[in-house]
């Protein structure tokens, strides 16, 4: 039976562009079902907008929180953390000659960067693994401390609740509409928290975890290219050309998620952006980038033998939809 994948991205999301779809698309699921449909790995799916969660994007700290380091980690107790890594999205490190992992870095501190240059105290409220084949998932609650000493959640949804993160190794460029924007850095000092409900995550839930492997093929860079897809990032500069809660069907050549629908190609997907798209997108309108030069034949699946991560297909045109 084909699995509806209802992850409503505006509603989750820390920024919320817009939570309604057209009256045409199936009706929005509640967030309990959104929650609960995430880990399925195939079928249609909503996009959204947003690359992580920027609650800290305010007046207060001068930007978001763009990565956190490695360095600087310290346990509850307040002794130094050395030697801190990930291993998949579990966190493994010192105590002094101790080893410490998974659940030992619940009340762990790091040093957070913000987008100005500025750094902040960040610390793990929580955290929980996930299960079955998501057993390498891990979520963590966070929160930054503000000026006034308080501690607030860095991912929040739209009413400002707390939502978890998973984290993930390095850091992105947040960027829109620049070279280089919506880029992954591969950064051996620094990771992410990514938010739920955002495309980093999002797409860490759709099976494309950075750090798995299939077949003997690295999964990072079909990760970063649904970054680039859900957030129909064609031009590859980091700016979105879709609104929330438009449904995408995508598929790769690796077997995470297969071609479940007979809607029209929309776009084919490497690290860098779109390498080819059509006019079936969910922009809804002409997309120019500036200095593209797009493969032939969009759409043709024998291109995942030469670069492509992803196709992407929209309803876009189709009857009842």
């Amino acid at each position: 039976m084909r699995t509806l994948q209802r992850v409503f991205a505006a509603c989750l999301a820390v920024v919320a562009v817009g939570c309604g779809t057209e009256s045409s698309e199936p009706e929005a699921p509640s967030l309990r079902t959104q929650v609960a449909e995430v880990v399925s790995p195939n079928g249609r799916n909503l996009n959204g907008r947003n690359l992580n969660g920027r609650n800290l994007n305010n007046d207060e700290l001068g930007g978001m929180l763009v990565s956190v380091a490695y360095s600087g980690a310290t346990s509850t107790s307040g002794k130094a953390l050395t030697n801190v890594r990930l291993q998949g999205s579990a966190f493994v490190g010192l105590d002094g000659p101790n080893p410490v992992t998974g659940m030992g870095f619940n009340g762990a501190r790091f040093v957070g960067k913000l987008g100005d240059g500025s750094t902040l105290p960040v610390r793990v409220d929580g955290i929980s693994q996930g299960s079955g084949v998501d057993s390498d998932l891990w979520s963590y609650q966070v929160s930054y401390q503000g000026s006034d000493g308080s501690w607030r959640s860095v991912c929040q949804d739209a009413n400002g609740g707390a939502l978890s993160a998973i984290a993930v190794a390095g850091r992105w460029n947040y960027l829109q509409g620049v070279a280089g924007g919506g880029e992954k850095i591969e950064d051996a000092t620094a990771f992410t928290f990514a938010c739920e409900g955002a495309a980093i995550a999002k797409c860490m839930h759709f099976g494309y975890k950075p750090w798995a492997t299939v077949n003997g093929q690295s999964l990072a860079g079909h990760h970063q290219a649904c970054t680039r897809m859900v957030r129909a990032d064609f031009c590859g500069d980091g700016a979105s050309h879709t609104t929330d809660g438009q449904w995408v069907n995508l598929y790769d050549g690796v077997g995470v998620q297969t071609d479940t629908e007979s809607w029209s190609t929309e776009a084919e997907w490497n690290e860098a952006g779109a390498r080819c798209f059509t006019s079936e997108t969910r922009a809804h309108a002409p997309v120019t980038c500036s200095g593209f030069n797009p493969i032939p034949d969009c759409g043709s699946t024998s291109h995942f033998q030469s670069g492509t991560r992803l196709i992407s297909e929209s309803p876009y045109g189709v009857s009842g939809l």
